[in-house]
């Protein structure tokens, strides 16, 4: 697998994700996306701060901050996130008694644009189990942290600070969020982002 030469600059956001190898499922059961989030907390927390995220049955969406407090080098977080996914990986197999590649290549780690993109994302993300039909709320899927978000959930992978600093309120955001859900209308730049995400 080539080296990843992309630097993670600290006090930077970035969105991270993968899909499925042949765009197949990468959760397959509830454990799987519990084995997945402890993984994070193990591997990541460490070098990052997680703003979003949403694990669906074929992808996972992460958008994180990098901590000021370490002086990081690009290997460390690419290598921390390869553990992470070697890890889950394996313990798939092993569990489903499958051999081979579970995701598509290497995690992609794409640095955020502008403010703009920022928010628009965590709201794309905390929509994505309601776009592709799988809840009609987004408080219905378990495995983002969306419950955290609403304070309907205590957890460790969230920034309230963030939520008031960059939406107000809670409120504020769900307003937002059920908004795209009724009208998918995002900027022009996020939706291009998107759509080769998708692609």
């Amino acid at each position: 697998m080539p080296r990843r030469e992309t630097p993670f600059i600290p006090d930077q956001y970035y969105h991270f994700y993968n899909r499925g190898n042949n765009r197949g499922k990468v959760f397959f059961e509830r454990d799987n996306y519990l084995y997945f989030l402890k993984g994070l907390v193990k591997y990541l927390l460490p070098y990052v701060e997680i703003i979003a995220y949403c694990l669906m049955p074929t992808h996972y969406h992460i958008l994180l901050r990098i901590k000021t407090s370490e002086v990081l080098k690009t290997s460390e977080v690419s290598n921390a996130m390869m553990k992470f996914i070697v890890s889950y990986t394996k313990a798939i197999n092993k569990r489903f008694s499958r051999v081979g590649a579970l995701f598509q290549g290497q995690f992609h780690g794409e640095p955020i644009k502008n403010y703009q993109h920022l928010l628009a994302l965590c709201i794309y993300i905390h929509a994505n189990p309601v776009k592709d039909g799988l809840v009609f709320l987004p408080e219905e899927w378990e495995y983002s942290n969306y419950l955290e978000w609403m304070e309907l959930r205590n957890g460790k992978l969230v920034d309230k600070e963030f939520i008031v600093e960059n939406f107000g309120s809670k409120e504020e955001y769900q307003k937002q969020v059920m908004a795209y859900i009724k009208t998918r209308d995002l900027p022009d730049d996020v939706r291009n982002y998107l759509s080769e995400l998708e692609k």
